[in-house]
C-alpha cells in the first residue's frame, strides 16, 4: 500500500488564506498630489515705503525703472484621502482648471506691478507671489487639500508656501 500525498499548504498573501474570512476595507490612504504650470511675467522690486536710494541699495538690477522678466514655474501639491472609488485625492483637469483661473488668467504675461492690483500696494517678491496664488487657489479648490505652492523665479531662487499667515508670539 503506498503513503497518501502530502497535504496541499494553503499559499498565503499577507494575513489571508484563500480560505479566511473576508477582511475589512482598507483603512484610508492620504496622499500628496503635485501639478506644475509655468508663466512670464515681467516686474520691478520697489517698496513705496523706501526712498529711491534705499530701494536701490535693498533691491540692486531688480529695482530697474523699467522692470525685468521672469519665467516663473509653479508647483501645486494638494492632499488628502484617495478616494476608493476613483483612486484619486483630485481630479487632475479640476486642478488644471484650478490653477488656470489662480496663476495663468492673472499673471501669464502681465506687468505684475501695473497688472494685477494685488501687487499695486504689495512689492512683487517671489514670496509675496506665492501667497496670491495660495490665496487665489484656497478659494478654489475643496476646503483644506491645499497643501503647498511652491515658486521657481529662477533654477537658484525658490520660494516655498504652504498658507502660514504669521509667526506666533514666542
Amino acid at each position: 500500500m503506498e503513503p497518501p500525498a502530502p497535504a496541499r499548504k494553503l499559499r498565503q498573501r499577507g494575513n489571508r488564506s484563500r480560505r479566511g474570512p473576508a477582511m475589512a476595507p482598507p483603512a484610508a490612504r492620504l496622499a500628496r498630489v503635485s501639478r506644475a504650470v509655468s508663466f512670464s511675467a515681467s516686474h520691478r522690486l520697489h517698496s513705496k515705503s523706501l526712498s529711491d536710494e534705499e530701494n536701490l541699495k535693498l533691491f540692486g538690477k531688480c529695482n530697474n525703472p523699467n522692470g525685468h522678466g521672469h519665467n516663473y514655474r509653479v508647483i501645486v501639491t494638494v492632499h488628502g484621502e484617495i478616494d476608493p472609488v476613483s483612486g484619486m485625492v483630485i481630479n487632475l483637469t479640476d486642478l488644471k482648471e484650478y490653477m488656470q483661473e489662480a496663476i495663468l488668467e492673472p499673471l501669464d504675461h502681465k506687468n505684475l506691478d501695473k497688472d494685477v492690483p494685488y501687487f499695486a500696494e504689495v512689492v512683487s517678491t517671489t514670496e509675496n507671489i506665492a501667497v496670491f496664488i495660495w490665496e487665489n487657489l484656497k478659494k478654489l479648490l475643496p476646503t483644506g487639500t491645499l497643501y503647498k505652492v511652491k515658486v521657481y523665479e529662477t533654477d537658484q531662487n525658490i520660494v516655498v508656501y504652504k498658507g502660514e499667515e504669521t509667526i506666533s508670539e514666542k
